[in-house]
């Protein structure tokens, strides 16, 4: 299984650099497995696929405006994105970040974000990757809120907006911790929610954050060598209630977004139980890989030679996705985290 055999060719002009003017005002391209056909609709037709007893599982994670830029006591610019937590240490505002300098630092390099907020480098993980602490003499994320940049991906070749603040997060964001938005959610409205749950569906909550993993490139020809990066997640146990019981009632599980498809799959059995869990999920899906919970998928449209990209063709078939990506790309379809959007039945 070969990196080369997910890629494609995009023309620039197709990423999407901002968002729909209104939340659902996307196209949605619908691809149905049974009847290997692929067609067109607008997002708002998406509540016509749901029939009563079905799930619509969602992601409440809340992006934190995690790209801090400080000082060395140099004077030499930093920029510092935080990825998470930093597991193993008992401080609460230890981090691991991604870091961002004219030299990579140093154990021991102070940084002075403003007079609120500094941080020390404690430890070298890798060439950019590092273990920092914090000192903040307020609330640490609310001060963060404050001075933080929202962490647009690298394809948006723009800074963050107050607009962004909004659009790049979901209408159901909750839990604070992600660096980047679970992208299939963007389109929801309250009302197009309640339309859905209107039809006798019910939608429950997982958590999961997205890392900037998520948009990092697969660096081996064979992707069977890849290492996926970790994210935590939670999945209650009422949703996992809620799951299993419309799964013995003959009821479809609908994934908004691969975020909540890790998740689900994550913490699935081998027997096609969900269980209430939490920790870190590292599962990479190619094809071949047997979904035990996820039966139809919201999604975006994902880089070439991405792992999301390959989920996707795990869960669709890789033939049928690219052909589904080429049909997108005449019809002139917007790409990536402020674009249109995809429906796998």
């Amino acid at each position: 299984m070969w990196i080369n055999d997910f890629d494609f060719s995009l023309p620039d002009e197709l990423i999407a650099q901002a968002p729909a003017q209104r939340r659902d005002a996307s196209r949605l391209m619908c691809v149905e497995r049974c009847s290997d056909t692929v067609f067109s609709r607008q997002f708002v037709d998406i509540v016509e696929a749901f029939r009563p007893g079905d799930v619509l599982v969602i992601n409440d994670t809340q992006v934190i405006p995690a790209r801090l830029y400080g000082k060395k006591p140099s004077g030499g610019q930093v920029e510092v994105l935080l990825v998470r937590r930093y597991p193993e240490s008992s401080q609460k505002e230890d981090w691991l970040c991604l870091t961002r300098s004219a030299k990579p630092l140093a154990v021991g390099t102070h940084i002075q974000f403003d007079s609120r907020l500094s941080a020390e480098i404690l430890e070298a993980r890798d060439e950019f990757l590092r273990h920092v602490r914090f000192s903040c003499r307020d609330d640490f994320l609310e001060v963060v809120d404050e001075i933080g940049h929202l962490p647009l991906p690298p394809y948006i070749r723009r800074p963050d907006t107050v607009e962004d603040r909004s659009r790049y997060q979901t209408v159901f964001a909750r839990q604070k911790g992600a660096v980047a938005a679970p992208t299939a959610g963007l389109h929801f409205t309250e009302e197009i929610l309640q339309q859905i749950r209107s039809r006798g569906v019910e939608v429950c909550t997982l958590t999961l954050h997205v890392g900037p993993g998520t948009f990092l490139p697969v660096r081996v020809e064979d992707v069977r060598e890849h290492k996926m990066h970790s994210e935590y997640y939670a999945i209650p146990q009422e949703t996992a209630t809620i799951v299993n019981q419309a799964r013995k009632n003959g009821g479809r599980v609908f994934a908004l977004g691969t975020t909540v498809t890790r998740a689900l799959e994550t913490a699935a059995t081998a027997g096609g139980c969900l269980r209430e869990a939490c920790g870190d999920s590292d599962i990479f899906i190619v094809p071949g890989y047997d979904f035990k919970i996820v039966d139809a998928l919201i999604t975006n449209f994902h880089l070439p030679k991405s792992t999301l990209l390959m989920l996707v063709s795990a869960f669709a078939g890789r033939e049928r996705i690219l052909r589904a990506y080429e049909q997108a790309i005449a019809e002139r379809y917007r790409f990536f985290s402020y674009g249109d959007c995809m429906l796998i039945l």
